[in-house]
């Protein structure tokens, strides 16, 4: 009963990474873990790991969870000089007592275990920040919507009364380039049944200094039991993480509901979220223990990759509208 999914468009080859551990015999928190890696190590994706967004003041910094079927789970947050941090997050869970690691101990901590030091400011996103810095007071930032094609961030001019002009990227220095889209969440079900997920980003694009989102949060971004199913979401932290919406989603189908539904109840919650704007996405995923799998957005324009048994083995790109998509279970 071997199942894998992954988060946006630049979810499918690190889905295909996942796939093809647990088509080789690894336990899926192995193989959640080497997608996330992946992906972490991807230039190409400026939202997650090197080469990720900078924040408000110039710097890279990094979030990561990892969780598996036993309950066991690690995380970091604000984490500046580190690539790879859903290994350093598996890595607190397996050898501290504590859950999550942030900012300078989280560093060290890395340092202690042998992992590599690196900058992850990559020229493209440094060209991004200085053209971005140049007029902080009148370019905006959004996330892209759906019709907006594959940029991730769109920028707005916004006048004295407030209204919003999109500006083209040339027109701010930046090229045409296709850029990926936000967090990367992956759950996976290996040949035991054994359910686990990671969790792995560098947040909204020029954030304050300081600011984590869900993805390290558990019961935020990411939450596994495993006697119940694995749940992970993506898009805009503060929304997912005022409606711990990963535990949400296992928690009720605990209570019996069906994944399908469990995604659609999370969704409306967070639909009714008082601070919701119009240019926040959400999208959530989630793995029931029996292999039924579901997948349900916010809006339009979020993508996930599977691969699966029932697929045979081929690892798809789904478009996830407003209702949610799902599959029976396994065989």
């Amino acid at each position: 009963m071997l199942i894998s999914l992954s988060t946006w468009k630049h979810g499918f080859h690190p889905n295909r990474i996942t796939y093809d551990a647990l088509l080789a015999g690894r336990s899926a928190l192995d193989a959640v873990e080497l997608g996330a890696r992946y992906c972490e190590a991807d230039l190409t994706c400026m939202s997650v790991g090197r080469g990720g967004i900078p924040d408000a003041s110039g710097h890279v910094t990094l979030d990561a969870s990892i969780m598996d079927h036993e309950g066991r789970c690690g995380a970091v947050a604000f984490v500046h000089n580190y690539e790879h941090v859903a290994s350093i997050a598996r890595r607190v869970m397996e050898k501290t007592p504590h859950i999550m690691l942030v900012g300078e101990g989280a560093e060290q901590f890395a340092e202690e275990e042998g992992f590599t030091r690196t900058s992850l400011l990559t020229t493209k996103a440094e060209l991004l920040y200085k053209e971005w810095a140049k007029q902080p007071d009148k370019l905006h930032v959004r996330l892209r919507r759906a019709e907006e094609g594959e940029h991730e961030y769109v920028f707005v001019s916004v006048d004295e009364d407030g209204n919003h002009t999109e500006i083209q990227r040339e027109s701010v220095g930046l090229p045409p380039i296709n850029e990926s889209h936000d967090t990367i969440g992956i759950i996976g079900m290996d040949s035991e049944g054994k359910l686990a997920g990671a969790c792995t980003t560098s947040g909204l694009a020029f954030k304050l200094h300081g600011r984590v989102g869900d993805s390290p949060i558990i019961g935020a971004g990411l939450y596994v039991d495993g006697e119940v199913a694995a749940a992970v979401a993506t898009g805009t932290g503060e929304l997912v993480m005022r409606a711990c919406s990963s535990f949400h989603i296992v928690e009720m189908i605990r209570q019996g509901m069906a994944p399908e539904e469990a995604c659609e109840v999370a969704i409306q919650r967070i639909a009714r979220d008082k601070q919701l704007k119009d240019d926040m996405q959400v999208g959530l995923m989630v793995i029931r223990r029996d292999g039924a799998w579901a997948s349900r957005s916010l809006r339009p324009g979020f993508q996930l990759a599977a691969a699966s048994k029932r697929l045979g083995g081929a690892n798809q790109l789904y478009n996830v509208t407003e209702k949610s998509i799902s599959l029976a279970k396994e065989a």
